[in-house]
């Protein structure tokens, strides 16, 4: 849960490509497919769920 230096990285192709940057913090687990669903139903709710992915993890 602590703020790492590559988070601001992640973050950064969280916005370009939301399942990228959580495909960086978590891998090919559960919350890659589920933000790929999530990014292809609508690009925001995509950056969202990265952006709780990357900042929970």
């Amino acid at each position: 849960m602590a703020f790492t230096a590559t988070d601001p990285i992640k973050m950064i192709f969280a916005v370009i490509f939301p399942p990228l940057g959580v495909f960086f913090e978590v891998g090919f687990k559960g919350h890659f497919w589920l933000n790929i669903l999530l990014t292809l139903f609508g690009f925001v709710p995509g950056i969202i769920h990265a952006f709780y992915v990357i900042l929970k993890h």
